[in-house]
C-alpha cells in the first residue's frame, strides 16, 4: 500500500506542475495591456478583438486606455465626433409644423396689413401689397415667377416654417421659375426655418434676415430667349442701404455650371456696391464658386464660421470655394471658414 500511495502522490505532483506551467501567464495579473496578445489572439478583426481582458475584471466592457496615450480606445466608434454637416438645416427641421389645408388660390395678391397666412397648402403664389404680413406653417407650390414677392413700398414681411417650391417646366419663363422669396421693398424681411427648392434664384434680396433655411434642389432652365439662367441659393444685386444677414442656413446649388450655376451665395454688384452683409455659420456647396464676395467695391462684408461642403465639387464650387473677395474693403472680415474636412478656406483677392 505504501508503494502504491507514493506512486499516486508522484503522479499528482506531475499533473499539478503541468497545469501550472500551461496556465501561469493567463492567470498572472498584469495591469498594462499590450498589443501582442491582442494581435495573436485572432488575426481577423471582430468586436471582441478590440477588447483587452484584465484578470482582475471578469466581464470587461471596454479596452483600458493606456495612460501614456491621448488617443481614444480602439473600441470607440470612428464616428464619435459629429459629422461636419450635422446640425445644419435639413428636410427634418424646416417647413410646416401643422397639418395643412389644400387651397388652390392661384396667383393671389395680399392687400391687408397684418394678414396672417397659416396652415395653408397653396397651389399658386403670393404677391404682397401690405405691411407686416406673416406666412407661417404653410406650403406654396408655384408656377409663377415667384413663390412670395414683397412689392416696393411695403415692409415687415415674415415667412416662417414654410415650404416653398414650384413645378419644374410649368413656370412662365419658358417653363422656369425664378424667385422663391423676393424682396422688392427697401426694408428688411425675415425668412426662417423654410424648406425651399426648384427656384433658380431662391432667396433674392439686398436686405433681410435669412436664418435656419434649407435651400436645395435648384432646377436649371433656359429662358424664352434660349439662354441658361443663372442659379443661386441666395442672391443680392448690390446697391442696398439696408443690412443683409445670412446665418445658419443650408444653401446648396447642385446645378451644373454649363447650365447656369453661379453660387450658393452670390453677392453681385449688378445695381451698386455690395455692403453691410453678414454671412455666418452656413453650410455652402455648389455653383461655379460657392461664394461670390461682392467684388472690388464691397465693404462691410463679414464672412465667418461657414462650412464649404465638397458634396458636389472638390473645392465646394466648380472652380473654387470663393471669388470676388475684397480683403482691403472697409469693414470686411474673413474668419473661421473651412472645408468639410476642417481645412481653412483662404480667398483670393477680387479682380
Amino acid at each position: 500500500m505504501t508503494s502504491l500511495r507514493r506512486l499516486l502522490v508522484g503522479l499528482a505532483l506531475l499533473l499539478t506542475a503541468a497545469c501550472f506551467s500551461g496556465g501561469e501567464r493567463a492567470d498572472r495579473a498584469d495591469p498594462t495591456p499590450t498589443r501582442t496578445p491582442l494581435a495573436s489572439a485572432d488575426p481577423t478583426p471582430s468586436a471582441s478583438a478590440s477588447v483587452s481582458v484584465s484578470p482582475s475584471i471578469s466581464t470587461p466592457t471596454h479596452r483600458p486606455k493606456p495612460s501614456a496615450s491621448p488617443r481614444p480606445p480602439s473600441s470607440a466608434p470612428a464616428t464619435t465626433a459629429a459629422p461636419p454637416e450635422a446640425g445644419f438645416p435639413n428636410a427634418g427641421n424646416t417647413g410646416p409644423r401643422l397639418r395643412l389645408k389644400p387651397h388652390a388660390a392661384g396667383n393671389m395678391s395680399v392687400r391687408t396689413d397684418g394678414a396672417v397666412i397659416r396652415g395653408q397648402d397653396i397651389t399658386g403664389s403670393l404677391d404682397i401689397y401690405a405691411n407686416n404680413v406673416t406666412v407661417i406653417d404653410s406650403r406654396i407650390t408655384s408656377t409663377n415667377w415667384w413663390g412670395i414677392n414683397l412689392r416696393p413700398g411695403y415692409s415687415g414681411l415674415r415667412v416662417l416654417h414654410t415650404t416653398i417650391t414650384a413645378v419644374p417646366g410649368k413656370g412662365p419663363d419658358n417653363g422656369g421659375v425664378n424667385y422663391a422669396v423676393s424682396n422688392m421693398g427697401s426694408s428688411s424681411i425675415e425668412v426662417g426655418w423654410c424648406d425651399i427648392s426648384v427656384f433658380g434664384n431662391a432667396l433674392s434680396m439686398g436686405q433681410g434676415n435669412l436664418h435656419d433655411n434649407y435651400v436645395h434642389g435648384l432646377v436649371p432652365f433656359r429662358n424664352n430667349g434660349g439662354e441658361w439662367q443663372h442659379t443661386d441659393a441666395v442672391i443680392s444685386g448690390g446697391g442696398s442701404t439696408g443690412k443683409l444677414v445670412i446665418r445658419h442656413n443650408t444653401l446648396l446649388n447642385p446645378v451644373p455650371v454649363d447650365q447656369g450655376a453661379s453660387a450658393a451665395v452670390g453677392l453681385f454688384a449688378d445695381t451698386g456696391h455690395v455692403s453691410n452683409t453678414v454671412i455666418d455659420g452656413n453650410l455652402l456647396a455648389g455653383g461655379a464658386y460657392a461664394l461670390y464676395g461682392g467684388g472690388d467695391g464691397a465693404t462691410g462684408i463679414t464672412v465667418t464660421n461657414n462650412v464649404f461642403s465638397t458634396r458636389y465639387h472638390r473645392y465646394s464650387g466648380v472652380y473654387g470655394a470663393v471669388t470676388a473677395w475684397n480683403p482691403g474693403g472697409a469693414g470686411n472680415v474673413w474668419r473661421g471658414n473651412r472645408f468639410s474636412d476642417g481645412t481653412p478656406v483662404t480667398p483670393e483677392p477680387a479682380g
